[in-house]
């Protein structure tokens, strides 16, 4: 969610199952930025293409527009099974993603600024190698940072 910007869900209540074990079940079908109104021509796209689950033989499809969104009632050959569509308004979500926190400024260093490091160069001359590729001179003589 961006700060200052409304969203929207758009949530299908179905029925599901048949005879006695006919239930509600509800799903967020999407989500909207922006208007309200702009939800709500989502979320009527969104229930003119829904093909509910049941019946399996439909016999009449009716989408009503109600208060709060739309009704679309199918009847089949024996029951009639409701899809209710509404809109509502997204005020907190378990599952969002942490919003963005602002980044911190980096520390200032106290004191002067440390004197940049000299480039290494090979510690070593590398025509100086015994017969076994080992250096004559070792690689720490020289350093200033050992003393």
């Amino acid at each position: 969610m961006s700060p200052g910007t409304t969203t929207w869900a758009l949530v299908v209540e179905t029925t599901q199952g048949v005879g006695q074990r006919k239930h509600t079940v509800a799903r967020v079908l999407g989500h909207v930025e922006g208007a309200r109104a702009e939800a709500l021509a989502e979320l009527e796209r969104q229930a003119r293409g829904y093909v509910p689950e049941h019946p399996g033989s439909p016999r009449r499809r009716r989408l009503l527009r109600t208060a709060d969104g739309f009704l679309l009632v199918v009847e089949g050959s024996w029951q009639t099974f409701a899809s209710r569509f509404t809109v509502g308004e997204l005020l907190a979500d378990s599952d969002a993603p942490p919003a963005p926190q602002p980044e911190a400024p980096e520390p200032v260093p106290a004191g002067p600024p440390a004197a940049p490091e000299e480039p290494a160069g090979p510690a070593f001359d590398p025509d100086e190698l015994d017969e076994d590729g080992i250096p004559v001179r070792p690689a720490w003589l020289g350093r200033r940072d050992r003393s």
